[in-house]
């Protein structure tokens, strides 16, 4: 029932699809050793704050530090919006996640806060600045191309 929207916070984090693949299954092998939630809003704001940290976990890993990617094979995931990812992977990862969890999943800011243990203040600010970048992104990209 959430492995697209685990796999979609994992990729945008990763920004490879197999790391994104390998996440995911974490985070679900980790689910299966978690007691039975109170109900679906629970498990599925578990499931986006374990795949963010699992993410976070694995990025700062001494192994990943030290590879290299074989390709980047972010282009080609099947995806409708995978258009505008090359434009995400600008933002910071924190700015990618709470652009994710506002606009695809229509969380507020006040339950993306409470998600993600940041202020509510903080995800107001951090909503308004990554529209902002992302705005200018995509601007500058048009006039790159027109």
């Amino acid at each position: 029932q959430y492995s697209d929207m685990v796999l979609r916070i994992a990729y945008q984090n990763m920004q490879s699809r197999a790391d994104a693949e390998d996440v995911a299954q974490d985070v679900f092998l980790r689910l299966l050793g978690q007691p039975a939630f109170a109900d679906e809003t629970h498990l599925k704001a578990w499931l986006i704050r374990v795949t963010i940290n699992r993410c976070k976990d694995v990025l700062k890993s001494a192994w990943r530090r030290k590879t290299v990617p074989i390709e980047q094979d972010w282009p080609t995931m099947d995806n409708p919006d995978h258009a505008i990812m090359e434009e995400l992977f600008q933002l910071k990862p924190d700015e990618r996640d709470i652009l994710y969890l506002f606009y695809y999943e229509k969380y507020t800011i006040a339950e993306i806060a409470q998600m993600l243990g940041k202020n509510l203040n903080t995800v107001n600010s951090r909503l308004s600045r990554a529209r902002k970048k992302l705005r200018d992104i995509l601007t500058e990209g048009d006039t790159d191309h027109g």
